[in-house]
């Protein structure tokens, strides 16, 4: 990777790269221009058999790895990684349309991700149970779960790989990905990090090909021990379903709709600049996403203003262009969501305070929208937008804002920006999210838990907390003879 050219992308089977068997391919499109850059090979059930026997065989070589030999690969790998960031981040923002250094940050906090669990690994204690007899000696053990499927998206095609397989390969599972047809590139670069740093062949998998085809071959395999999937609620449901019915073990990082609780006391330049970079990153695309902004109607105004200047101070273009703040959606289907969400806001009376249109006739670009007054019949504040759109509404109370953030079925994360200490404790008890932030942005890190709650999902995909869905309990009674 030494050029910002872009290649096609094959699938990676026991250590090596190859074409899809019948041949077939996908195209691969640039949403900037909309113009096909490259193709991706699509994985036949001959390819998954094949990728599958070798993450079986991977396992069995990488359960018997001392973790602390397994914690110096990933390590030598997030080094690889380190140093390549730069032309993955070419092919990411080409593939996907994020800003270039969006980009770059995404790859290098990919490997902070990788060294935190490769020592985290270090830590994986069983423990020794005093025994009611004398004569025995009770242990319990942990141990791998065994291969692993990943199901990844296409918003953060190195973070939301990265999250799954340093949790696997830590613990001693193997791991087989069906990344993104979307954005095959970068993943593929990821991959060879871990190639590169002289992981055996086997451990690390990628396919890609037709979803619902290769997650229902992959998941009702009983090679396949663990399932992790991020995405859609309604995709995950299904997946989750399957995974139920043939008894795997599942993590489920699924869609949010995150509130933004705007209290009377709030620090309203704080807010606009913490919220507002979050909202606009990666032109909204993001499943913790800042997306229903509960104002006080004290500040609505003030708050308002604010905002929509910061959405117009940003600028609209390629992601490879210097200075480009706000790059395209990753596909032309967001564009038409995010055309329907406005005109669905307006018909309901909301305001367009700026913004809430397609700019340009080729690239998927859409540019930074503020709706006002929103009711609460609205798609806006019910459906996850998924796009460069906020909406505002206003309220007389903070129980009524926290009532209004409870009031869906989503629970991934939520944001709150006061000044008491009084209020930050009650949302900080009565908010319904697995994240919450609290007067800053987002700040995900490994070492904290990552997931959500209600139709958001289950299971943590940071923290210690993330390594226990790979591994296994055992508890072990012993007497000598």
């Amino acid at each position: 990777m030494t050029t910002s050219s872009y290649p096609d992308t094959r699938l990676l089977i026991a250590n090596e790269w190859h074409d899809a068997s019948g041949g077939k391919t996908i195209p691969v499109i640039n949403p900037a221009t909309g113009q096909p850059i490259g193709k991706v090979a699509h994985a036949s059930i001959a390819d998954l058999d094949r990728a599958l026997a070798a993450a079986q065989k991977g396992f069995e070589t990488w359960r018997a790895v001392p973790a602390a030999e397994r914690a110096a690969i990933m390590r030598r790998a997030a080094t690889l990684l380190r140093e390549r960031a730069g032309d993955i981040a070419r092919l990411l923002t080409q593939e996907q349309g994020k800003p270039l250094a969006e980009a770059k940050g995404e790859a290098m906090a990919g490997a902070e991700i990788i060294d935190w669990f490769a020592a985290e690994g270090m830590r994986v204690y069983g423990r020794i149970v005093p025994s009611r007899n004398p004569a025995a000696q009770q242990l319990v053990l942990k141990e791998p779960v065994g291969p692993v499927a990943a199901f990844t998206p296409w918003n953060f095609p190195i973070n939301q790989i990265v999250r799954k397989l340093a949790a696997a390969l830590t613990t001693g599972c193997s791991f087989l990905c069906k990344a993104p047809e979307e954005t095959p590139a970068s993943p593929a670069a990821l991959l060879q990090c871990f190639v590169d740093a002289g992981l055996p062949p086997g451990v690390v998998g990628l396919v890609f090909g037709d979803p619902a085809e290769i997650s229902g071959y992959l998941i009702p395999s009983p090679i396949i021990r663990k399932v992790t999937f991020t995405g859609s609620t309604p995709v995950g449901k299904q997946l989750a379903a399957l995974a139920g019915a043939h008894m795997k073990r599942a993590t489920m990082e699924l869609g949010g709709h995150a509130p933004v609780i705007i209290a009377e006391d709030a620090d309203v330049a704080l807010a606009v600049k913490a919220a507002g970079a979050a909202k606009f990153r990666n032109a909204g695309q993001v499943c913790i996403s800042p997306t229903r902004f509960l104002v006080h109607n004290a500040v609505k105004a003030e708050f308002t203003r604010a905002l929509v200047q910061h959405a117009e101070s940003l600028k609209l273009g390629d992601g490879m262009a210097d200075g480009t703040t706000l790059g395209p959606l990753a596909n032309a289907r967001r564009l038409d969501a995010m055309a329907k969400v406005v005109d669905d806001a307006r018909a309901r009376g909301a305001t367009v305070a700026t913004g809430g249109e397609r700019v340009g006739n080729s690239g998927n670009f859409f540019a930074p929208t503020i709706l006002a007054d929103v009711p609460l019949d609205a798609s806006m504040f019910n459906d996850e937008p998924f796009g460069p759109i906020a909406g505002i509404r206003g309220f007389d109370s903070l129980e009524d804002m926290i009532a209004e953030a409870n009031r869906l079925p989503y629970g991934l994360a939520g944001y709150a920006f006061t000044r008491s200490i009084k209020n930050a404790q009650l949302l900080m008890n009565r908010v319904e999210v697995g994240m919450l932030w609290i007067n800053q942005p987002a700040t995900p890190s490994a070492e904290l838990p990552f997931g959500g709650i209600k139709d958001s999902g289950y299971g943590s995909e940071g923290g210690p907390e993330a390594l226990e869905s790979y591994l296994n309990t055992k508890a072990v009674s012993m007497v000598g003879v």
